[in-house]
């Protein structure tokens, strides 16, 4: 049973307990979070730079550099840095971007705990997902984990609303699309900027997901997802 591997949270009575200060939602990002980046990292930073290096004639290591900086160029702050049609387009890749991303489709694959809290957690609040990955990725990462069911709403920031998740309005614009208060939020991600600094100017009760123990220190740093749920209670 799952509650053995949360602590305090040890019998159906405690469990009731875990839902405070009228919190009804819990945001969830995508790569990095719950899905582990490696499919994503592997699209953008091996499968395209690839591509382009037959096209050109290349190097791998050459075309990879190339690739690389014009994506830096870009930033993630902006939608085309999502936007994997706008790459193909960019650098004039004659392939198709779809059977790029089909063809290691078996890459994805979720983080060791997240199926165990997602069962969990999906008994007591409404989950969401909410990421910055466009439309396409989002997909074929929920399709080929089979985690569609937890989930009552899954947004594509870029996709669903043309923005980044970098501004306090956006999250705003979110909970008034979910019918709930800032306060009634919780959200959950990797990044430090997106998904935490963000959240919080927005009044929502955030936690920064730092797997690797490397990014900035803060008393909301989480080393995993089951650290999370101890959190809650």
């Amino acid at each position: 049973m799952i509650l053995r591997s949360y602590g305090a949270v040890t019998s159906g009575k405690d469990c009731l307990s875990v839902k405070t200060n009228d919190k009804k939602v819990i945001s969830f990002d995508l790569d990095g979070t719950l899905v582990d980046p490696a499919y994503a990292m592997w699209v953008w930073e091996r499968g395209i730079p690839r591509l382009y290096a037959q096209k050109n004639k290349l190097g791998f290591a050459r075309a990879q550099a190339h690739v690389t900086a014009q994506y830096r160029l870009v930033g993630d702050t902006s939608l085309e840095w999502y936007d994997i049609s706008y790459w193909f387009t960019f650098f004039g890749l004659p392939e198709s971007w779809s059977d790029l991303m089909n063809a290691h489709r078996k890459r994805i694959c979720l983080f060791p705990e997240v199926k165990e809290v997602i069962e969990y957690l999906v008994q007591r609040y409404e989950l969401i997902v909410v990421s910055n990955a466009a439309q396409e990725f989002i997909d074929i990462e929920v399709k080929e984990t089979g985690t569609a069911r937890y989930f009552g709403r899954i947004f594509s920031a870029t996709s669903d609303f043309g923005q980044v998740k970098r501004t306090p309005a956006f999250y705003q614009m979110l909970c008034e699309f979910m019918d709930i208060s800032p306060s009634q939020m919780i959200h959950v991600g990797d990044h430090y900027e997106f998904d935490y600094r963000v959240p919080r100017r927005a009044g929502v009760e955030a936690y920064y997901l730092d797997r690797g123990g490397e990014g900035p220190k803060t008393i909301h740093a989480l080393a995993n997802l089951k650290e999370f749920v101890n959190r809650l209670s």
